[in-house]
């Protein structure tokens, strides 16, 4: 069966440092997310790397899932999800997003609960653990174990 790039004609495959230009990240970080599985690459004849174009795409949507605290084992898990030989359609994409709705909704509502709570702390600067609205007294949250528990909010994403 043939690959994505023998369908497309090698030459119309992508070198490393062009993807690596054209996305704006390192040469490395490429050979990174392919050593995780996150893209994939042929060889050409002379053993270099040949990507096909839809990679410029998974390679920008595996930069923004990181920039807004997404693992790069769930950006795996959901490129998973996407068709391996041939570009993901809008379809596809949809499908992906759906998925994180719920989990990105829940990051936005701590992260504005973080927000509002600690705007009292850090501008009040008393440092006072019998003041303070964040403390927790008598350690009673402990048995829930660490972290900030009055800040977390458990959430199911269904991925």
């Amino acid at each position: 069966m043939a690959t994505a790039l023998e369908r497309a004609g090698i030459a119309s495959a992508l070198s490393v440092g062009e993807v690596a230009r054209r996305s704006e990240v390192a040469v490395s970080t490429l050979h990174f997310y392919e050593a995780q599985g996150l893209i994939r690459s042929s060889r050409s004849a002379g053993n270099q790397r040949r990507y096909t174009r839809d990679v410029l795409r998974r390679v920008a949507f595996i930069r923004v899932a990181q920039r807004v605290g997404i693992s790069l084992a769930d950006i795996g898990d959901a490129l998973a999800r996407l068709p391996t030989d041939a570009a993901p359609t809008r379809a596809d994409w949809a499908r992906l997003s759906a998925r994180w709705r719920r989990r990105l909704d829940a990051q936005i509502e701590q992260l504005e609960r973080l927000r509002d709570t600690l705007d009292d702390c850090i501008g009040c600067g008393c440092l006072s653990i019998d003041r303070c609205k964040l403390r927790n007294p008598l350690d009673t949250l402990s048995a829930e174990g660490s972290g900030p528990r009055r800040l977390w909010v458990s959430v199911t994403d269904g991925a």
